[in-house]
């Protein structure tokens, strides 16, 4: 016969690990993030015609797990950062810094 081994809470921890395997809530909170940074992105940009609010675009990459926004006209890094003929009119950072506060907390409830 030979010599067992039991470890207390094992099955604690298969649940965890099985838990951990759903990428599902996670994927839910980069989806739900990157959308409130497109709308807070579009809020904060200024407006002349609209293009450049309408051309702020959000996509899901990584099978879910990645949220990228990003403005699609051609004149938005000169709106965003300026020129020496312009001043600069941020509208995409300003939105990141304040969602990323609320992205990490969100990620913190669900891995909990």
């Amino acid at each position: 016969m030979g010599n067992m081994i039991y470890i207390d809470g094992m099955d604690k921890l298969t649940a965890k690990i099985k838990k951990c395997q759903n990428l599902d809530p996670i994927k839910k909170v980069v989806k739900q993030n990157g959308s409130e940074l497109q709308s807070k992105a579009q809020k904060n940009a200024p407006v002349d015609t609209g293009n450049l609010k309408r051309n702020i675009t959000l996509e899901i990459k990584s099978n879910g797990m990645t949220a990228e926004c990003e403005s699609q006209a051609e004149y938005a890094p000169y709106v965003e950062w300026g020129t020496r003929y312009m001043d600069a009119q941020p509208h995409i950072k300003p939105a990141f810094n304040d969602q990323k506060n609320q992205f990490k907390r969100d990620l913190e409830r669900v891995v909990k």
